[in-house]
């Protein structure tokens, strides 16, 4: 058991450092020099920036002080913990070992906002995946939600983020700034999700149907998954009826469509889309999730 642990601290200490570099070559190569703060406590700091002239990394871990703080006494202190170190080391490694040898990128602004998008997208999911977190708007996001439960956190954070790209337009004295730092923003999710969740996703689809077998049968046949079957009976009918559980992946998808309508062209069918999916068929358990 103490070598799993060690292992596994060893991996997180990799992916949060591999995490901090690639982070810090998005932010110094592409996002800094073209003018534009894609949301969080960078996107305030690159505002602050090119006002002041202050190095981006030392204002990233100023200005995530007041959230920790927060943090510490209205959310969890071991996730504050994290969090602080995570940004620490984000914010030296771009001041003290990427601003100084790393040449920026003084092409497109179109190009510098997508691809620093995903580079940063990159870094931060290699940080996700360390089991810990950039900071910024995430700890505000989750402070609003914890005092507001019925705003999500999904909500918040796109009202934070979109304060932050409507002033970095009067800072940086252009329309075009907020406009590419959402694009930016947007690309940097995407990568994050992607890394994160991967192609792992799937259709978990339920089947009210009377035909439970047969299309469990070609399910099996024709799919090479399986089923599971759930006696139920009907609310309003108060009839004994069959809840058939499958979950495939979504190039699958279609293939299942139309084994069920072949199979009963009456059956009720409720699909809902999965992140992930573990297990036989699909992704191992493994000390990545």
């Amino acid at each position: 058991m103490g070598r799993i642990i060690k292992r596994g601290m060893v991996r997180d200490v990799a992916l949060l450092l591999a995490g901090a570099v690639v982070y810090g070559i998005g932010t110094h190569c592409f996002v800094t020099p073209a003018d534009i703060a894609p949301g969080g406590a960078m996107g305030i700091a690159l505002m602050i920036s090119h006002l002041t002239g202050l190095p981006v990394g030392i204002l990233t871990l100023l200005t995530n002080i007041p959230p920790l703080i927060l943090a510490w006494f209205y959310l969890s202190r071991r996730f504050t913990v994290r969090t602080a170190v995570a940004c620490a080391v984000c914010s030296l490694i771009l001041d003290m070992a990427i601003a100084p040898v790393f040449p920026v990128y003084v092409g497109d602004r179109l190009l510098s906002s997508l691809y620093g998008g995903i580079v940063i997208g990159v870094g931060m999911a290699l940080v996700f995946l360390a089991g810990s977190t950039t900071g910024g708007t995430d700890i505000v996001g989750y402070l609003m939600q914890k005092k507001y439960p019925h705003v999500s956190i999904g909500r918040a954070l796109l009202i934070i983020d979109g304060v932050i790209l409507f002033a970095s337009i009067f800072v940086f004295g252009n329309v075009d700034a907020g406009l590419f730092g959402l694009i930016c923003l947007y690309a940097q999710t995407k990568v994050i999700d992607a890394i994160i969740y991967g192609n792992d996703g799937g259709s978990q689809v339920t089947v009210v149907t009377g035909q439970p077998q047969l299309i469990a049968q070609r399910v099996i046949e024709e799919l090479d998954r399986t089923a599971t079957i759930i006696p139920s009976k009907g609310a309003y009918s108060g009839k004994d009826t069959t809840i058939l559980l499958c979950t495939v992946r979504k190039s699958e998808f279609s293939r299942l469509k139309r084994i069920i309508s072949e199979c009963d062209g009456d059956a009720f069918v409720m699909v809902t889309e999965s992140s992930q999916v573990f297990g036989l068929g699909f992704k191992d358990f493994g000390p990545d999730i």
